[in-house]
């Protein structure tokens, strides 16, 4: 059977090109188009979304034999075909330019075998039409004066309610494209009733964002444009200012809406403008009859909006689920959760969170506001309190439009059965579903890639955030953890100083810059962001624990301990005790590192007795293993495996380096490499311990290291501790490199490198050069190093 050609008639965005005839016209209109940029467009129209290279082109334009300055002209075809799109290489619409790869086609493409105009839409304004075969004329004379009578009502009906629709229908407005921006401005409340404050603009925000299509400018995004205005934050978005907001993002369309009281009914009214000439590209007007019913009266609202725009039906049909099934039929629940979210764009995750409960007490059954209440509780280290509100939300996910629903199965995966790879898999769904979403790049690069050791996918995924949100903080604290992971700090300092310019405030971008001036010796550096975390509340116990992992990186273990417990202490007066435990069992690990078997035990105990979050009893139980106790961490790999057997981190990370600390106790290094086997492919990720906990990264590493030492393997260990040592970017601060370092001298030692064994003990010996001098493993590092030359001066 022969393939069937392709329709010759393609649609784009404005645009419809007959690829037989090359005859390219927007809205009736012919648009001149010579014959190589239109080679080219018929490439694009044919690969949309694919990349089309130069070589591509140069093979359809040119035959092999042809002689031509190839580069200048396909740049010269590519100008041409620009700008009889109207289209920009800077902010492309419908081109983009892939630098050093080629071209390609962001719009989506429809293809037929006949011209737009060829079949007029049938204007059934609503009413549905019968087929039926005998005419007006054939009726009997009382049929005819009732369809009469009919049709004169209908038309007053029409006229009456529907002029709008039929202006629109006889002069088409112009369809947007899905490079478009749309600000949403405050609807105007004329009931007197505050429940319908902020309510139905979050609302018709969340029905808008089941679209693939559509764009909405963010929160955030309008918040940063405000400021620039000299506006404070909690400014309302009058039509006349969100015009101003839509004129500043770049964006093409503001969305008014009022809601009024009509008797015991409600009517409901939208309108659509182009910020930039003011012309108004759709108009809504729908009544409810009660109350009740407003939310179900939005969603229908915001589907007719969607249809006017341009949006395939097929996609509407697909994913448009109504407010009041999709999130809560309660105006009042509605509103709480309408708040917290404007809460939580202006101060944070831990000032939203009682709004958000508040919702979930009013409407047990609504799924999103557990979902975003797990989110919260995860941003503020409450793993306990956001794997319960995950796994309600996700229990109710029925209750939620095809968009929350990613959100809630992502969050469940990451958050509740811990699985990375599963959550990767739901991410890049969501992804494909909508593009242009900035939440599944978050998740890849925020957590799942790192979780699995991908460092260079998770900046990508955080660049892709950021194209789409460059107003977002999170965005530009994923970009700088993506460059630090792969020991690029100088791109990491510019990013941030490109938040600090546009006053991107979070708390962990406060970290990031601890982390960063660390990482490069800047102790200025490191006390100016210690300095500015005491204006943050939420990020000041973060950079005290972080704090004391860099004070005792070096072997200032006092001060460790005093920053340890300082944050420990902010954390509990802040009814956080999930984050406290984390910190606590920190302490134990450094504590277990540098050789204090006592004080390690102490601090284990002490973050058990506080939580039995996962990476809190990890923490624990791998110091109560370094400290000596092989049954405590026998014990608790136990409990670990059989509690979340789908976790990435407890599966690949905490368990084998548990079960290869109780073997290396138990004298059998071959058994602790067996059990470290699991760990090989995500060796160097990074585990939900080092998150808020700061340690646990590349552990697994430092065993197989051990027990390579304990079967007097020196080559073999010196090449565990080298990958530690060569991934500053991802132990940062956490002992585990400093010890690491003193690791790799005993393995060169012991394979008879005495020449590297010497560099790597003083290089370990200058790091602790001020280092308290009662540390047992500092006097033990000496007291080996004694054995070649004479100890340096001072040490």
């Amino acid at each position: 059977m022969q393939n069937q050609p392709l329709p010759h008639f393609v649609r784009f965005g404005a645009f419809e090109l007959d690829t037989r005839s090359g005859e390219l016209t927007s809205q009736g209109n012919r648009i001149p188009l010579q014959d190589q940029p239109f080679q080219i467009l018929k490439l694009l129209t044919d690969r949309p979304g694919e990349i089309v290279t130069r070589e591509d082109i140069r093979s359809q334009l040119w035959p092999g034999d042809t002689v031509v300055e190839f580069e200048n002209a396909v740049n010269a075809a590519i100008k041409k075909l620009r700008i009889a799109l109207g289209d920009s290489a800077d902010e492309p619409q419908y081109v983009e330019t892939l630098r050093r790869r080629g071209y390609r086609l962001i719009v989506p493409v429809e293809r037929s075998p006949t011209p737009e105009t060829a079949t007029p839409e049938p204007a059934t304004n609503d009413l549905e039409s019968k087929p039926d075969s005998t005419s007006a004329a054939e009726l009997p004379k009382n049929q005819r004066w009732r369809l009469a009578a009919s049709i004169a009502a209908a038309l007053l009906v029409i006229c009456g309610v529907g002029y709008a629709y039929l202006r629109r229908a006889a002069h088409p407005s112009p369809r947007l494209n899905d490079r478009d921006k749309i600000v949403l401005a405050d609807f105007e409340n004329k009931t007197n009733d505050p429940v319908f404050s902020e309510t139905l603009r979050q609302g018709l925000t969340v029905q808008l964002d089941q679209s693939p299509f559509l764009s909405l400018i963010s929160e955030e995004r309008i918040q940063q444009t405000l400021a620039l205005m000299g506006k404070p934050a909690d400014t309302a978005l009058t039509p006349p200012i969100a015009s101003e907001v839509c004129q500043r993002t770049g964006s093409t369309v503001v969305l008014e809406g009022s809601i009024a009281s009509l008797g015991s009914q409600y009517v409901l009214w939208l309108r659509a403008k182009n910020c930039r000439t003011g012309e108004v590209i759709d108009e809504e007007q729908m009544q409810a009859a009660r109350k009740e019913d407003v939310l179900n009266t939005l969603s229908r609202v915001a589907s007719k909006f969607r249809s006017r725009a341009g949006e395939a039906l097929a996609t509407i049909d697909k994913l448009d689920t109504p407010l009041a099934e999709a999130t809560t039929p309660s105006l009042d629940a509605w509103k709480a959760y309408s708040t917290g979210f404007k809460v939580l764009t202006a101060s944070g995750s831990a000032a939203a969170v009682p709004l958000y409960k508040r919702a979930v007490e009013i409407d047990p059954q609504f799924a999103m506001a557990y979902a975003m209440l797990g989110r919260l509780y995860g941003d503020i280290a409450e793993p306990s309190l956001s794997a319960e509100n995950t796994t309600r939300a996700w229990q109710l996910r029925s209750h939620a439009n095809d968009r929350e629903r990613f959100f809630i199965d992502a969050s469940h995966e990451m958050l509740v059965t811990g699985d990375l790879e599963k959550a990767r898999l739901v991410c890049e769904a969501w992804e494909q579903t909508y593009p242009r979403d900035p939440n599944a790049h978050g998740f890849l690069a925020g957590a799942i890639y790192p979780g699995l050791g991908k460092y260079e996918e998770a900046l990508e995924e955080a660049h892709k955030m950021l194209d789409l949100e460059p107003d977002f903080p999170i965005s530009y604290n994923l970009v700088a953890l993506g460059y630090v992971a792969l020991g690029r700090l100088d791109e990491a300092g510019h990013t941030l100083v490109e938040a600090d310019e546009k006053h991107m405030q979070m708390p962990d971008l406060v970290v990031d810059r601890y982390q960063l001036a660390f990482l490069k010796g800047d102790l200025p550096g490191m006390e100016k962001a210690a300095a500015a975390a005491t204006k943050t509340p939420d990020a000041q116990d973060l950079v005290a624990n972080q704090e004391s992992f860099g004070a005792a990186y070096s072997g200032h273990l006092e001060r460790a301990r005093n920053r340890s417990s300082f944050a420990v202490q902010l954390a509990q007066q802040g009814s956080q005790q999930d984050r406290a435990a984390l910190f606590q069992s920190g302490a134990a690990v450094r504590e277990a590192f540098f050789g204090n078997a006592a004080e390690a035990r102490r601090n284990a105990r002490a973050a058990l007795a506080l939580s039995k979050g996962k990476e809190v009893e990890y923490g624990s139980a791998f110091a109560e293993g370094v400290a000596g106790d092989a049954t405590a961490a026998d014990t608790i790999a136990d409990d670990l495996a059989k509690r979340f057997p789908d976790d990435t981190s407890a599966r690949f990370y905490y368990v084998p380096a548990l079960r290869a600390m109780a073997a290396l106790d138990r004298h059998n290094p071959a058994k602790a490499i067996e059990s470290l086997q699991i760990n090989v492919p995500y060796e160097t990720g990074e585990p939900q311990s080092c998150f808020f906990g700061f340690f646990g990264v590349m552990y697994p590493v430092y065993l197989r290291g051990e027990a390579y030492l304990a079967l007097h393997q020196g080559v073999e260990a010196a090449a565990e501790f080298e990958k530690i040592v060569a991934h500053r970017g991802i132990a940062v601060s956490d002992p585990v490199g400093a010890m690491a370092l003193l690791q790799l001298g005993r393995a060169y030692r012991m394979a008879g490198n005495q020449s590297k064994a010497k560099a790597a003990y003083s290089t370990f010996l200058n790091l602790w050069k001020d280092a308290d001098p009662y540390i047992p493993v500092l006097i033990q590092a000496k007291s080996e190093y004694a054995q070649f030359v004479p100890p340096p001066a001072g040490l």
